[in-house]
């Protein structure tokens, strides 16, 4: 499974917000944007926060994405 920060971005955009402010209002590191960025792995703090300043539950600002394989072994498919 991966995850994936696509709805924070595109909230960010929608509310005219910059990274930087983000990181600043939120009390969180520019080191957790860049891994977020990258749609790697930070903590629920983290994730609490970020939705405490914008107001907005946790599915707004990331998704779990599975991978074909994953879906593939669960239909039973090992094709693949």
């Amino acid at each position: 499974m991966a995850v994936s920060y696509k709805r924070l971005w595109k909230l960010l955009i929608d509310r005219d917000m910059k990274k930087g402010e983000l990181c600043k209002k939120a009390g969180i590191s520019t080191a957790s944007i860049t891994k977020m960025g990258k749609n790697g792995y930070v903590t629920t703090e983290v994730l609490d926060k970020i939705c405490t300043v914008l107001e907005c539950d946790i599915e707004e600002v990331m998704e779990i994405v599975r991978e074909q394989n994953e879906i593939y072994k669960q239909i039973g498919n090992t094709d693949r």
